[in-house]
């Protein structure tokens, strides 16, 4: 996803960019971007420029900002916000190391990826350091609220990615098990960071659970949409290694509709095609694929994700911290990288 896309804008096309609806929250998410690098500075330079690399991965910060955002529209935005903005950046950014060893990704935002440019014992260790440091900020607040919140967070996301390393080359995989795996891996940290924003803001628990439900189909409608773009996305503009998902023999939710509503003959033809290892899969899968509306539906289910994080925004009071999270929310589904 570019940085400059939003709905409604890209190259040559007007519209406002993630500046501009992150006004708002732009002096709190410079706090944030400080507080990071204060956090993880080293004395050596070595893993300083680990550091640096691994910075370059933030892209649209679009969880720090709903922790910021969510705080914003539910009351006054306090310093503990930017340390929890902080805190969540770095919970993602080691995920994001991590994912990049698994699935051997080579790109990510058009940068080497640290496992392929230092190697996986490198990549784990980073990936440690970062979640290291995000607790030990977290503990540096005066509850432990946010810790907890974290931890049970990070808890339900590495289960969620062993969940996903379980069930590879299980191609009868169906729905449920799907959500199970995406709402662990991706949804939970995008709903404790709406969760964290709301209650640190003071507000009463059921604006705090309805902001954790915009999160949570947030986080859901994002991972469907990678998972789309996984398969019919341009690598030249998503800026990160495609096709990995294939490669791992991860069956998405586009590929679980297009089994489902492929003739049986076909269907052979295409579990033969995801169990072997050929790197043309993607190309010889996209008739299929246009055939079945597989990729259709599996944006249809994207945007009712989206739908259902829209409606949990609706008891809040209008302001422009609410315009953009509806905002962000729509951009989902829109996105083409």
């Amino acid at each position: 996803m570019s940085l400059r896309t939003l709905p409604g804008a890209g190259e040559g096309r007007g519209g406002p960019a993630l500046a501009d609806l992150y006004a708002p929250i732009a002096a709190e998410l410079a706090d944030a971007e400080r507080i990071f690098q204060e956090e993880l500075a080293s004395r050596f330079p070595f893993v300083q420029h680990l550091v640096d690399h691994c910075a370059d991965f933030h892209g649209k910060r679009l969880r720090p900002a709903l922790v910021l955002l969510s705080g914003r529209a539910c009351g006054p935005v306090t310093p503990s916000h930017s340390v929890l903005a902080a805190v969540v950046e770095m919970i993602h950014t080691a995920t994001l190391v991590h994912d990049d060893i698994l699935d051997e990704a080579l790109v990510r935002r058009h940068a080497a990826t640290v496992n392929a440019e230092w190697g996986n014992e490198t990549a784990v260790l980073l990936g440690d350091y970062l979640f290291t440091h995000a607790f030990h900020l977290a503990a540096s607040l005066d509850s432990t609220r946010a810790c907890r919140w974290i931890g049970h967070a990070t808890n339900r996301v590495c289960e969620g990615e062993m969940q996903q390393v379980h069930h590879r080359g299980n191609l009868d995989l169906d729905e449920p098990a799907y959500f199970a795996i995406i709402e662990g891996k991706t949804a939970e940290l995008t709903a404790v960071s709406c969760r964290l924003g709301a209650a640190y803001a003071g507000a009463p628990e059921p604006t705090v659970a309805a902001l954790d439900r915009y999160g949570r189909d947030l986080g859901i409608a994002f991972q469907i949409a990678d998972d789309v773009l996984d398969l019919w996305g341009e690598e030249r503009v998503t800026g990160k290694s495609l096709g990995t998902d294939l490669e791992k023999q991860k069956l998405t939710l586009p590929l679980i509709y297009l089994l489902r509503l492929v003739e049986p003959e076909a269907a052979v033809e295409i579990r033969r095609l995801l169990a072997e290892g050929r790197a043309d899969r993607r190309r010889q899968l996209r008739p299929y694929l246009e055939r079945t509306g597989a990729i259709d539906r599996a944006w249809q289910r994207a945007k009712h994700h989206v739908k259902q994080a829209l409606g949990a925004l609706e008891g809040l009071p209008d302001s422009d911290a609410k315009s953009v999270l509806r905002i962000l929310a729509q951009f989902v589904v829109r996105r083409s990288s």
